[in-house]
């Protein structure tokens, strides 16, 4: 076989990413660019789908060009997406009907307060593992069948389809031929029953979408089509789809129960991989880890919705920063945050306390706190959001972590990961590839056309750059913990409307 790369294309929230692995699961290349973000009201977020697209399409090819690769050396392609983020489109001109409704945005936070209000909580958690939130797929839908004139019936007429972001790409990569989702990114819509694996016909109706416009539902590792030469330049396999999260615990190497992993990116993500049993739980997410072979596996996930993505906010909108790593130098420059508190929860919060109106607060400051204790306050306002969601995650499962896997961008700060470790009072192991989850997705492509064989093979792979160890006393832990409930309490309910 004369097959020597993988491709993975990284969808995120604020960029587009291509990486090419080799045999041995090295990236020997990698492009990256970072797309417009759209703010139309407060609470609002909003992406160009049709610049989402050029933007991936762009650093794939650039990456095989740059590299110079042959069409024949690609065993497949791979798809990692930001999750619930939805695209509505014309299925004859392949034009978008509407920008792309951001995970982030908090616009149907009303609708999801009635629905909440009419008794359908227990209903739609007994059927999908999900809250009701904003922050899923399908209130997005419904909100632009709603407010786009005429959508509704030609939605109802076969002539609109809808996806998440892997099925926008696969969609276009295709050249429209393949409509298509996986089971992981199903699983966030709010509208797909994980246990009868299946679009729920109540809660289509609940929410008044036409089935008729929703994908196909595959495994995550499993050959969807080719990509269109007309738009590529060239035709490979699509061989995996999957959501950024759960893309990263399978790039973690989090095969069996019980194993744990932490994403810091845009926002922050924890997967418990609770195996082929769904744990229900009444503050985290039951979602589906993985479906591969006609298999099912289930994770339970704690919910961050603004992680490494208050760094872009001190470096673009405050411009206290010039450049991510300048936030590590300053925040290393002070011993502690001389008291201050900052409350990343621009856009609500999620677990354990699903505060949709909650917003972003900075408390404790005295005329004493600089820039650099500003700083240092917003990374441990992510560590002490993970501190949160593990703590409910321990609890709810019946599980302890002694060993949490982390990775993504914001994770290469040494002062946060010591701190997490800290504050957590366990072992933080940081892998030498951070990336883990377009590597989850090169895996999964690779698994599905024999680039690579097995999941032991890929085990075999993965080495660790660094373990962070607790160092911290209990005392000075659990008073630090105790200030950040205080300031977290602070940003309850402050953009409630009713």
């Amino acid at each position: 076989m004369n097959k020597k790369y993988i491709i993975a294309l990284d969808q995120g929230t604020t960029s587009s990413r291509a990486i090419v692995y080799d045999k041995n699961a090295n990236p020997i290349g990698s492009k990256a660019k970072e797309f417009t973000q759209y703010y139309p009201e407060p609470g609002w977020v909003e992406h160009d789908a049709e610049e989402l697209f050029k933007c991936q399409l762009g650093v794939m090819q650039a990456l095989i060009v740059d590299n110079e690769i042959k069409m024949d050396e690609i065993a497949a392609i791979g798809i990692t997406n930001q999750r619930e983020t939805v695209v509505l489109w014309d299925k004859n001109t392949g034009k978008p009907v509407y920008h792309a409704i951001v995970w982030q945005c908090r616009r149907t936070a009303s609708l999801c307060e009635q629905l909440t209000e009419q008794g359908y909580t227990d209903v739609i958690r007994e059927k999908t593992g999900l809250l009701i939130d904003a922050y899923f797929s399908g209130t997005k839908i419904k909100w632009i069948l709603d407010n786009v004139p005429g959508l509704r019936e030609r939605a109802e007429k076969g002539e609109i389809l809808a996806g998440t972001i892997d099925t926008w790409l696969i969609w276009k990569l295709s050249g429209g031929q393949c409509h298509v989702t996986d089971v992981t990114n199903a699983s966030r819509t709010m509208l797909y029953n994980i246990y009868e694996l299946d679009w729920d016909r109540d809660l289509l109706k609940l929410l008044d979408i036409p089935r008729c416009i929703l994908p196909e539902v595959h495994d995550s590792s499993e050959i969807y089509c080719n990509t269109d030469p007309d738009v590529c330049g060239f035709s490979v396999p699509i061989a995996s789809a999957i959501g950024d999260q759960q893309s990263a615990l399978f790039g973690q190497g989090c095969f069996n129960k019980g194993d744990a992993k932490n994403t810091y990116g845009t926002g922050c993500f924890m997967l418990m991989n609770t195996g082929d049993k769904p744990v229900v739980s009444k503050q985290l997410l039951t979602t589906i880890a993985l479906g591969m072979g006609g298999e099912i596996q289930y994770a339970l996930e704690g919910s961050v919705f603004i992680g490494g993505a208050v760094i872009k906010w001190l470096r673009d909108e405050l411009e206290l920063i010039s450049s991510a790593p300048e936030i590590d130098r300053l925040a290393e420059s002070v011993p502690d945050s001389n008291g201050a508190y900052l409350v990343p929860a621009f856009v609500g919060l999620g677990t354990p306390y699903w505060d949709m109106y909650a917003r972003g607060t900075i408390v404790g400051l005295t005329r004493g706190v600089k820039k650099a204790h500003l700083c240092r306050a917003a990374l441990e306002g992510i560590a002490y959001e993970v501190r949160d969601v593990l703590d409910t995650m321990v609890k709810d499962s019946g599980t302890e972590i002694n060993t949490l896997n982390v990775d993504g961008g914001a994770c290469v700060s040494n002062i946060m990961m010591q701190f997490q470790a800290d504050l957590l009072n366990t072992q933080v192991c940081r892998p030498k590839n951070v990336e883990t989850t377009a590597l989850g997705a090169a895996y999964l492509a690779g698994l599905a056309s024999g680039f690579w064989k097995s999941k032991e093979e890929i085990l075999e792979r993965r080495e660790t750059d660094r373990v962070f160890s607790p160092q911290m006393s209990a005392e000075m832990r659990d008073k630090l913990y105790a200030g950040w409930q205080k300031a977290v309490a602070r940003s309850w309910d402050w953009a409630e409307e009713k």
